[in-house]
């Protein structure tokens, strides 16, 4: 059972909701669409990034979570990786381990030396999923229940050695329709008892068993292209996302979430919101 962290733990998390209290970032100091690899840079290819107004919108993101006591680590920006903001998907932490991600798509590859490096220097324990295909973004942690996301970014085979590193906890493949990118595009968990959806992307199967775990909130086809399910908990039933998705906003708060609005819209336009711009390194079980 994941249920608290050891004394001496530099790593730890055990859910998408518990108090998040070391997040590591990427400004997006040099992000751009080079190469259209997902649905919503399509859209805004011609348009692309204004660097200024996201630097500005990352800073801004990253004053809100230190002001709710979380210490905020910034990787190196390189101009060889234009999508590095997106850190989430380079790692996941599970217990007290962070796996390092190798990355699907060449643009990406490489980013994940950057954080190897880092956690070598601090002694941070890792595992290396060298030749293996599975993205931090497909990776939904609740308790002992790991959701991955079945996507061109991450592969059965991986999924299925993840569990074989995973000994007692469930590892539940979730496939999904392609097009979205990442399972957190189209899913999230919210806390033991709330999830929010996308649904009609979500194999049948897996979506019927989801909706017996979970209270649902399901988005709309609109807010779901401002990526209305990739909100950042930070426990507390704390949930920073856009102001944009209000809809989503409106359920939450009717839920008893404290919703924290930040706008990083210029941000999204490459693909990726609140979850995916944080790899959470240390989350503290939250006593309630």
């Amino acid at each position: 059972m994941i249920n608290a962290p050891k004394n001496d733990a530099k790593a730890f998390c055990a859910s998408e909701y518990d108090t998040l209290k070391e997040v590591i970032v990427c400004e997006p100091q040099y992000m751009s669409i080079r190469e259209v690899i997902n649905e919503t840079q399509k859209h805004f290819k011609n348009e692309n990034i204004h660097i200024e107004r996201a630097m500005k919108q990352h800073n801004e993101f990253v004053e809100v979570m230190e002001s709710q006591g979380i210490n905020v680590i910034k990787l190196p920006s390189l101009s060889a990786y234009p999508e590095q903001v997106f850190t989430r998907d380079i790692g996941f932490t599970i217990g007290d381990t962070v796996f390092v991600a190798e990355m699907a798509s060449p643009i990406r590859q490489g980013e994940e030396t950057i954080l190897q490096s880092w956690l070598q220097d601090r002694s941070v324990q890792y595992h290396n999923l060298t030749k293996e295909r599975i993205e931090g973004g497909d990776v939904v942690v609740d308790r002992n229940t790991i959701y991955v996301g079945v996507s061109n970014r991450t592969h059965e085979a991986s999924i299925r050695h993840l569990q074989s590193l995973l000994p007692g906890k469930e590892v539940m493949p979730v496939p999904f329709a392609a097009k979205y990118l990442h399972l957190d595009c189209v899913f999230n968990v919210l806390s033991q008892d709330e999830a929010i959806i996308f649904p009609n992307v979500i194999s049948k199967t897996e979506r019927e068993l989801l909706s017996k775990r979970y209270d649902l909130i399901e988005i709309s086809e609109e807010e779901q292209f401002t990526l209305g399910t990739n909100v950042l908990s930070i426990g507390n039933k704390k949930v920073l996302s856009l102001p944009v998705n209000k809809n989503v906003n409106k359920e939450l708060r009717r839920r008893g979430y404290d919703v924290i609005e930040v706008d990083i819209t210029e941000i999204i336009k490459s693909g990726g919101s609140f979850r995916c711009c944080t790899m959470p390194l240390f989350r503290e079980p939250d006593q309630a």
